[in-house]
């Protein structure tokens, strides 16, 4: 009986698909398992039915160091995406069979085109979904408030983008006061999405405190956009109760997230510059509102002085006693429009000290004219006794300066007993 070992078996399939493909061939599939070992990439591809989404073909491939090197450099210019698991991609391959490990490919050239092209199909194919569900406009089509000073912000608590954000915000040349409220979220990387739908979730509990809603991140890496091509992201911000303000640092590409925001903005800069110009116009309308009260009562006042000089004129049988009865209801008159433009510029007055009040007692300005203090540890302010250690060198804040000190003891109070 003839027979063949194993290897004998594996050495005749790799010279049977040698001679089958000689030569290399493009091939479409998914990227999975990418991993780096030795410089050099090694990952699977596969198929999946685009009904189940279950995997009917699966092949195991490798691209060498000396192809890998220039080929996902060029692939991540084209694309902005790194080369990862899950993309969809275009690739030239040879086809091997090795004794020992058994089918595979050897990438020699990928097509970045393709992969561009089905992520940009695939972000139509979320923005079509919305569309059908009738939550594309949603956001959108929320008024924002005139005097947008209340605002909630999803970002990074350490980005540079989020402190570019409140010193531009709070040093604006007209002093206006504006309130912001921090609700920490991973603005890159696979967490972003449930991060910061979580942070979103939390703001909708207390959302009849704030006017809207600002998610902001500083630059980074093009390829980081891709995290906000998430539809559950943006199926949230379209639905939000409040307005959704974007900011997340790139000029020239624009999200998923981007399309159903109430407003894009290029730079968290930029929506800080935004939220300014917008109480800035607010302002320029109540004071275009008060000259065009006073002009009008100004207005009114002389036609109807002009009317009492022309009926004096064409009625001049008539008694003194008549006249100065018609001075009178005139006087009247006058006296009750000033009043009324009194009444309407006390109560536009009276309005705008509320909120000066209210941002005033809001200010930690206000807090340590009270006489209270903050402490500070490395320039950031200490919330729990847990953060210090002894010999800490700690810094205290005061109404009218500061105090460096150092830690002889730090003790957290015991919790409560129920």
């Amino acid at each position: 009986m003839d027979f063949l070992t194993l290897s004998q078996l594996n050495n005749r399939l790799a010279s049977e698909v040698k001679n089958a493909f000689s030569e290399t061939c493009w091939v479409v599939a998914e990227t999975s398992d990418v991993h780096m070992s030795n410089r050099h990439c090694y990952l699977e591809f596969i198929e999946k039915n685009p009904q189940t989404n279950v995997i009917i073909a699966k092949v195991r491939g490798h691209i060498w160091s000396n192809v890998f090197e220039t080929l996902h450099l060029h692939f991540e210019q084209a694309t902005g995406r790194q080369f990862s698991s899950n993309l969809t991609v275009l690739v030239k391959v040879s086809v091997d069979i090795h004794p020992i490990y058994g089918y595979g490919l050897t990438v020699y050239d990928i097509d970045p085109s393709y992969t561009l092209g089905d992520l940009q199909s695939g972000r139509q194919k979320i923005l079509r979904r919305l569309e059908e569900e009738g939550v594309l406009t949603l956001n959108k089509e929320l008024e924002i408030p005139p005097l947008p000073q209340r605002i909630a912000v999803i970002s990074s608590a350490t980005a540079a983008g989020y402190e570019d954000f409140l010193n531009h915000l709070t040093g604006n040349r007209f002093g206006y006061v504006f309130y912001t409220r921090l609700f920490p979220a991973l603005m890159q990387g696979e967490q972003t999405e449930t991060s910061i739908i979580s942070a979103l979730d939390k703001i909708a509990e207390y959302r009849e405190l704030f006017d809207m809603v600002v998610i902001i991140r500083g630059g980074g890496a093009t390829s980081d956009l891709v995290w906000f091509d998430s539809y559950l992201l943006a199926a949230n911000c379209a639905q939000f109760p409040l307005p959704v303000i974007t900011g997340i640092g790139h000029e020239r590409d624009d999200t998923v997230l981007d399309f159903v925001a109430s407003y894009r903005a290029k730079t968290p800069t930029a929506v800080a510059d935004f939220l300014i110009a917008r109480v800035e116009e607010t302002a320029a309308k109540q004071i275009d509102c008060q000259s065009k009260i006073t002009e009008s009562a100004q207005a009114l006042l002389k036609a109807s002085a002009v009317n009492l000089r022309v009926l004096t004129s064409r009625i001049p049988l008539l008694t003194n006693a008549m006249i100065e009865n018609k001075r009178s209801e005139i006087e009247i008159y006058r006296l009750q429009m000033k009043n009324l433009v009194r009444q309407i510029l006390v109560a536009k007055h009276s309005q705008l000290k509320e909120k000066e009040s209210f941002f005033r007692l809001s200010s930690p300005k206000y807090i340590l004219d009270k006489g209270y203090s903050i402490t500070l540890k490395n320039g950031k302010a200490v919330k729990s006794a847990k953060e210090l250690r002894e010999g800490d060198a700690i810094e205290t804040v005061l109404a009218d300066g500061r105090v460096a000190g150092t830690v002889k003891f730090a003790q957290p109070l015991p919790h409560p007993r129920h």
